[in-house]
């Protein structure tokens, strides 16, 4: 099985899996790990190298990741992951230098990727983004990483990362970037509702938005950035109620 991933590797495009770092760490990891993933996948009718969806939740201290139901169309949940740190409280990165882990919408591409991070494996989120941007929001390097360390990343025990850059990595080599929606806390009514009257309430209730439209579709929807609020295109076919 490993042996036909790396020939995948080597006939997809330049832009993708040639493009894509490693280390013997990380082939090492492969080595290990693979294998086990692509057989946990298959056990829910899933494929190492579908589009994968990825969910944080910071007040819950989880990750999740989602795999395309090559059946269905949507996402289906794969497995979760405890954070074992991030920094900072409730609400968004504001400056470089806050120690503050942020929250929004992220896209994770081949070039964010480093299988030689100094906390085992890690990937970039890709912040400031266009709305971070719009909003003065300043910093750098903000990564979801293993070690369980951090200074306003998410962090996760090795051996969680290394399925997480596993899943994300074949997604990417697939061609598929990845999204990485991270919110404060689930956004149910409930939530909402106790956390109102916050600071970032309005912020909140913008990203409510995206958190809606996935939980109704199992479609991570198309995010942009319009008048200083993200902006989404939903997915046209809701997913069924059982």
């Amino acid at each position: 099985m490993r042996a036909l991933f790396i020939i995948i590797l080597l006939l997809l495009p330049a832009c993708t899996a040639t493009s894509l770092p490693t280390s013997e760490r990380l082939e090492q990891v492969r080595l290990v790990k693979q294998e086990k993933l692509t057989r946990e996948l298959a056990e829910q009718n899933l494929e190492l190298g579908a589009p994968v969806f990825v969910r944080v939740f910071k007040k819950e201290e989880q990750l999740e990741t989602w795999v395309k139901d090559p059946a269905t169309g949507r996402y289906t949940p794969f497995k979760r992951y405890p954070i074992c740190n991030y920094s900072g409280t409730l609400g968004p990165k504001l400056a470089e230098g806050d120690l503050q882990s942020p929250e929004g919408f992220y896209t994770v591409g081949a070039s964010q990727m480093n299988p030689r991070s100094a906390f085992h494996l890690s990937f970039n989120l890709g912040f400031p983004n266009e709305f971070d941007r719009a909003h003065g929001r300043t910093g750098s390097l903000l990564m979801i990483h293993g070690d369980c360390k951090s200074t306003g990343c998410y962090a996760l025990t090795d051996p969680a990362i290394e399925e997480v850059y596993l899943l994300v990595e074949a997604s990417i080599a697939a061609g598929h970037e990845v999204p990485v929606h991270i919110f404060p806390f689930r956004m149910n009514a409930f939530n909402m509702y106790m956390h109102s009257g916050h600071e970032w309430e309005l912020f909140w209730q913008n990203l409510k938005e995206g958190y809606d439209s996935f939980e109704l579709t199992r479609v991570p929807p198309s995010v942009s950035h319009r008048n200083y609020k993200y902006a989404f295109r939903h997915a046209k076919q809701p997913a069924p109620l059982f």
